[in-house]
């Protein structure tokens, strides 16, 4: 124990009366129950203990001094006349002979309750976060970080990988988001970029002769907020592994992460290891998704030939996806809901028809369906009592559309989402290309490293034919938990003639290649390993282990929603000295 203390305010127990001892820690709360007899909480990292003053001399010293003050307090240990099961300490009390300020609180009024400061707008909480991590129930989501961090490192390095720290200055890169750039004072018009991941360095280290490397990494991404999202910075656990395929990462990381979400979940369920593989386009005719939440036990049905000419207008020439349920009791009010809420989520309409109790298609747009009914009946297995909610377009479109129905079915009709548990699964086979929703242009998909299945031979045969490319499946894969995407990973392209062969698909020549990505383009042309790697999401995995719906909450210092540290005011200005010394000028 330090100097400062004899026991810490958690510490204390029945076995303890009688000891002389002391305590230091934050004035949680004082209760004066008479002129000269008060209660008081003394809260430190590790708990609580409750201080009972009953002298005069000793409520002159406690009186005055503000809430979440730091003081000391030394007294004898006492056995609690009126226990507290719900409390480790809840045994004993301290009556102090001595009480003494350390660093007092000038404010009267907190910002916010301490104990209820979850319960604060977040701003307030942001700006005043120090204050929001004195509450033990925002400490223990940090706490719980620092240890599954911790337990994180001790199977990678168990497992022989290296944890190397690569440069967070380093260069700008087509990664898929915007980057931050850091101005360079001795070189006028260039600029650093901080990385988006430590991406090109970990595949070098394993051109280097690096077996195994690992890193908690932090990344830097000038990308919107979500709630599984922060902008700015957020931190995964990067990893790579040289002379590998894509079933090594992906048992070395189920060897890894399934202890963690045992271990620390919230939820005692966890799927075994191996987890399920889903092949990409499989997810998304069944689930609707790339990102499946496999607690909800609803699929997606394709009925796109057995509706074709039913008089219905939306699907005409459509891609027309259903989904079914039995036992439907909800009414029209709740049928309306979910409609305008599919609507609002994906700016489609979704549309629906029952079943009743004599097998008859009834409601919503029954009328077009009246003589596929013996096949929609057929195909969807549906009872008395079913209900369809169905979606139509273009095929993204639909299932995409098809998907967020499926979601707010499963969670709203009881008996479909079996929320505790953890429910993971490995998607594959991404495809290496995709049309780009703002450009329109043929974008990778996923990542721009990695090795196109069939290698040089499935580009050449796909050449100047945009559907062929759009058929070209990558090794790429992506962990999904709980409709989460929380880790992704590729097998890498280490061969340099593939990687300018790959780039020149989507408009970039040999020139752009050497001139974006020198050295890992030269690096392979003396001899790479074929490699692969992962990086599954710290802040992500934290926030799915505490339960927690905002991943804000598992960060300590996090941005709001506009990317604005409001506890340190940032971004803010900078003197014009400041900007001219890197050589740049602000223009209005």
């Amino acid at each position: 124990m330090t100097q400062s203390r004899t026991h810490n305010c958690g510490e204390l127990r029945l076995t303890d009366a009688g000891k002389s001892v002391t305590l230091v820690g934050w004035l949680e709360n004082v209760r004066e129950v008479g002129a000269n007899f008060a209660f008081a909480v003394l809260r430190d990292f590790y708990g609580t203990t409750q201080i009972v003053v009953q002298t005069e001399e000793m409520m002159k010293v406690l009186k005055p001094i503000n809430k979440e003050s730091t003081i000391s307090v030394t007294g004898v240990v006492r056995e609690r006349e009126s226990k507290n099961p719900k409390l480790p300490t809840g045994d004993i009390e301290v009556v102090p002979s001595e009480i003494s300020v350390l660093g007092r609180c000038i404010h009267n009024q907190l910002p916010f309750e301490i104990r209820k400061s979850k319960d604060a707008d977040e701003n307030i909480r942001l700006k005043y976060r120090y204050l929001d991590l004195r509450n033990p129930a925002v400490k223990d989501n940090i706490v719980l970080r620092c240890q599954v961090v911790a337990e994180l490192r001790r199977r990678m390095t168990e497992k022989g990988f290296l944890e190397i720290s690569t440069p967070i200055l380093t260069a700008s890169s087509p990664e898929g988001a915007r980057d931050y750039l850091v101005p360079a004072r001795n070189h006028p018009g260039k600029f650093y970029a901080l990385p988006q991941a430590p991406q090109q360095f970990k595949q070098l280290l394993m051109t280097s002769g690096f077996d195994r490397y690992f890193q908690i990494a932090p990344c830097f991404r000038d990308e919107d907020a979500r709630a599984d999202r922060t902008p700015g910075e957020f931190y995964q656990l990067d990893m790579e592994m040289a002379f590998a395929t894509q079933e090594d990462v992906l048992s070395t990381l189920e060897d890894v992460l399934e202890p963690v979400f045992r271990k620390f979940g919230k939820y005692s369920r966890v799927s075994p290891a191996p987890f399920r593989r889903i092949a990409y386009n499989d997810a998304m005719e069944r689930y609707g998704s790339d990102k499946p939440d496999l607690r909800i036990d609803l699929e997606i049905q394709d009925i796109s030939q057995i509706v074709q000419g039913c008089g219905f207008a939306p699907f005409a020439d459509a891609v027309v996806k259903a989904v079914a349920v039995e036992n439907f009791t909800q009414g029209r009010k709740w049928i309306d809901k979910l409609l305008a809420d599919v609507e609002m989520q994906t700016g489609n309409k979704a549309c629906w028809f029952k079943v009743d109790e004599n097998g008859q298609l009834t409601g919503g747009i029954s009328k077009f369906l009246t003589d596929c009914a013996p096949a929609l009946t057929e195909k969807l297995q549906l009872k008395p009592g079913a209900f369809v909610c169905m979606a139509a377009g273009k095929k993204q479109a639909a299932q995409k559309t098809a998907g967020v129905i499926r979601i707010l079915m499963g969670r709203r009709i009881p008996g479909h989402f079996d929320e505790e548990q953890y429910a993971l699964c490995w998607i594959v086979d991404f495809p290496m290309y995709e049309i780009g929703e703002e450009s329109g242009q043929l974008e990778f998909c996923h990542n721009p490293f990695s090795m196109p299945q069939g290698g040089m031979q499935a580009l050449l045969d796909a050449e100047g034919d945009q559907q062929k490319l759009l058929s070209v499946n990558a090794d790429q894969y992506d962990l999904v938990v709980n409709g989460y995407e929380s880790a992704s990973g590729a097998v890498r392209n280490h061969d340099p003639e593939i990687m300018v062969k790959a780039f020149q698909m989507v408009g970039l020549g040999e020139a752009d290649v050497k001139a974006k990505f020198p050295a890992m383009y030269n690096a392979f042309t003396y001899g790479a390993p074929p490699h692969a790697g992962a990086a599954p999401g710290i802040d992500r995995l934290v926030m799915l282990l505490t339960g927690e719906e905002s991943i804000r909450e598992v960060i300590p210092f996090p941005m709001n929603k506009n990317a604005q540290d409001l506890m340190m005011d940032a971004p803010t200005t900078v003197d014009k000295s400041q900007l001219d010394t890197v050589h740049i000028a602000i223009v209005e």
